[in-house]
């Protein structure tokens, strides 16, 4: 069954046009409460949100579907959808509910879900949750309706965990760190995370008003993470998106390292410690280097599709714990069974505390290989999948790369376009071999 609502990461949009809009998601609530209740009897959702003034809206329309459907809610408030995910498995409820569209500007927003374990659910829940809605609504009667209350201290529990996720021998005290929350869900969490382990906080992308979270600031915008690194002359600068699941890190340089180097320095640390590092997983876009530096290392390397929700699926096929995505989704599954900027930040800082040294040093050896992408448009019509001369100029492109490096040839999402990405060594070798490819696609 195709999915008609959920993409890749739970239902998104511009709020006011389908499906964000309350009447829908009031029948959302209401068709999965009903789907939750054919396995338990009293179930109950907790509900957070991010900061865009559209979230007040979304939760009442939610919380009355799931009261309507007999189902208890308990609001959370504003919190990183890591931290509801971590709430849902802590207060053993029945599901995890997240009002945030994550990195996208105030106008959209969207629902996600997190399983009673705090892991996102599989196709089959949400093929249920569909069929559901296309039938009529059973509402409850008085006596069975839902009740709704709020828990009280939900920001302080999470900044609990996340700070049990820092070894307890190591301290920041003495670093300045400059933290920017996207104007979004972890505004008041990061900054406390941060000072309440000894660093003396400068905090930017902390002051929401509903309708700034992600403006030029945040993960998504890391120049003014830069900037405030180097006018505070601090050690280090953390950049978190809208729902505080990606990272973004900054050096006392000002040099910013992306997520594929920060997953290869997660690998590094703990293989540098003795443990067991059997596998870590990327996505078709991570840099080469981070697969030749892990494989030289004696740790194997898989590519999901891209999203978070992929990589993940592949950790747990494979029983593994690294996985993450250039954007800045890190998943540490020994730490929490989602992607969580917060504590992907503390691993990062812990194993630079603990060896005295700084993110590029300990990246030294660690040299990303030259990317080229090129956009070819396509003709209406187009099967670039049938097209004999690229597939063969393809195969001579990979044949003298070797494994030196690799080709990924895939469509926009959203416009007609075909996007050639080639990867080497070399930067003159790989910008001739994307425009053979091109050329190739428009023969």
């Amino acid at each position: 069954m195709t999915r008609r609502y959920f993409g890749t990461d739970g239902i998104r949009g511009t709020v006011g046009k389908p499906p964000i809009t309350p009447d829908f998601v009031l029948r959302l609530a209401h068709a999965v409460g009903r789907v939750l209740k054919r396995s338990e009897e009293r179930p109950t959702v907790l509900i957070g949100k991010d900061t865009r003034i559209s979230g007040y809206m979304l939760e009442s329309a939610l919380e009355s579907g799931f009261n309507s459907a007999g189902v208890d809610v308990v609001l959370l408030g504003p919190l990183p959808t890591p931290g509801v995910a971590y709430l849902t498995r802590a207060q053993r409820a029945s599901l995890g509910v997240v009002i945030s569209a994550s990195h996208n500007p105030f106008p959209d927003n969207g629902i996600k879900f997190f399983s009673a374990q705090g892991a996102k659910l599989p196709d089959a829940w949400e093929q249920a949750v569909e069929a559901t809605l296309e039938e009529d609504p059973v509402w409850a009667d008085s006596a069975s309706l839902g009740r709704t209350r709020r828990l009280e201290d939900a920001a302080g529990r999470y900044v609990e965990f996340c700070k049990s996720t820092f070894s307890s021998e190591l301290t920041l005290r003495g670093l300045k760190i400059v933290v920017d929350a996207a104007h979004g869900a972890a505004y008041q969490i990061a900054p406390m995370v941060f000072h309440e382990l000894g660093a003396e906080v400068f905090a930017i992308g902390c002051t929401p008003d509903g309708l700034n979270i992600n403006h030029e600031v945040g993960a998504t915008h890391p120049q003014a993470l830069v900037d405030a690194v180097q006018t505070h002359k601090a050690d280090f600068g953390i950049a978190l998106d809208g729902d505080a699941d990606r990272l973004q890190l900054v050096d006392a340089q000002g040099r910013l390292f992306n997520g594929d180097e920060l997953l290869y320095l997660l690998a590094d640390d703990r293989l540098g410690r003795d443990e067991h590092v059997p596998g870590v997983v990327g996505t078709l876009m991570t840099n080469m280097a981070v697969e030749v530096a892990l494989k030289a290392r004696g740790v194997h390397f898989v590519r999901a599709k891209v999203g978070d929700r992929y990589v993940l699926e592949e950790l747990e096929k494979h029983r593994w714990l690294l996985g993450g995505e250039g954007s800045g989704h890190l998943l540490a599954l020994d730490k929490h069974t989602t992607g969580d900027g917060l504590i992907s930040a503390l691993q990062i800082l812990q194993a630079c505390v603990r060896s005295g040294q700084g993110p590029a040093q300990l990246l030294a050896d660690l040299k990303l290989f030259p990317q080229v992408l090129i956009n070819v448009r396509l003709k209406p019509g187009d099967d670039w999948t049938a097209n004999s001369r690229l597939a063969d100029e393809t195969q001579r492109v990979t044949t003298e790369l070797g494994e030196s490096g690799r080709v990924l040839i895939r469509p926009s999402g959203t416009e007609p376009l075909l996007r050639v990405m080639v990867e080497a060594r070399d930067a003159v070798r790989a910008q001739a071999c994307a425009e053979r490819l091109a050329l190739a696609v428009g023969a």
